[in-house]
């Protein structure tokens, strides 16, 4: 039973079912938020629910079945196991916010799709090195906010009136959202030369550290690729070699059942041959 159930779960066309169904119930979740279609279908479109969330418990279940502990050795079994755990959940009383909580789902797609499993193992990969990035993004936030607001929290003490306050509009120039007409110029008005502050800040956050961060997370990606094709290689290396080990064992085989190294008794009887041809 744990054999079939183990072909059954490995087989392409139930990660295809799956696939199905985690769409099929997104959608159902995203027609959940009208409220015309829940008047019309709404206990339809929870009975559907229902039964995914049923397929889907069968088929951790059926992991569980097949590896047992070995289940847990893998993060992304893990994160399968705890997205349909919040499901399973009643979302009653205090708990009733976990209702919003269905749609994570969705992200079970994540596990089953290995081309989305790649980028999200390439993020995770990059988390060290974007950890430092975010530390002198920090850094240059808090130098950023301070001067900003000892320069500019007297005279527009909405935007730079506290070190929140600044770090918040700071953030909101580094994105490039109505930072020229909408803080910027007005600032400059009081203080002309406000420019020689901002423009330097936008040029080392936005164009700097996020295409840095951009930079470590295609690295980790492209690392990643190249590693999945190095064991796809490894792999076909292997079952090239088991295939030439075979074909010399079935060789040596048919060696010994023919009395012998065949070539070695073909060329001594030619030489024979020869040596009978010059006593005549």
């Amino acid at each position: 039973m744990r054999d079939r159930l183990r072909h059954w779960l490995s087989d392409p066309r139930t990660g295809n079912f799956i696939v199905g169904v985690i769409v099929f119930n997104a959608i159902i979740l995203g027609l959940e938020t009208y409220p015309a279609v829940m008047d019309r279908a709404g206990p339809l479109l929870l009975t559907l629910d229902s039964l995914c969330l049923a397929i889907f418990t069968v088929e951790i279940a059926a992991k569980l079945y097949v590896d047992r502990l070995r289940f847990f050795r893998s993060g992304w079994n893990v994160f399968d196991f705890v997205i349909v755990a919040i499901a399973l959940v009643p979302s009653a009383g205090a708990l009733s916010v976990l209702r919003a909580l269905r749609i994570l789902r969705v992200l079970r797609v994540v596990s089953v799709l290995p081309r989305l499993r790649r980028v999200v193992e390439g993020f995770v990969t990059a988390l060290p090195g974007m950890g430092s990035v975010f530390l002198l993004m920090g850094l240059v936030f808090y130098i950023g906010a301070v001067m900003a607001t000892k320069l500019f929290g007297g005279a527009f003490p909405d935007w730079f009136g506290s070190l929140g306050a600044s770090a918040y509009s700071l953030f909101q120039i580094m994105t490039l959202e109505s930072w020229s007409m909408g803080i910027v110029r007005p600032v400059m008005e009081v203080y002309p030369h406000a420019w020689a502050f901002f423009v330097p800040f936008i040029l080392l956050t936005t164009f700097a550290v996020v295409n840095l961060l951009v930079g470590l997370i295609v690295n980790s990606m492209q690392d990643a690729h190249a590693e999945e094709a190095n064991t796809a290689t490894d792999a076909y290396r292997e079952q090239v070699l088991e295939r030439l080990a075979a074909i010399e064992a079935r060789l040596s085989e048919a060696k010994s059942e023919g009395g012998g190294d065949k070539p070695g008794n073909a060329r001594a009887a030619a030489a024979d041959e020869q040596a009978r041809s010059a006593g005549e």
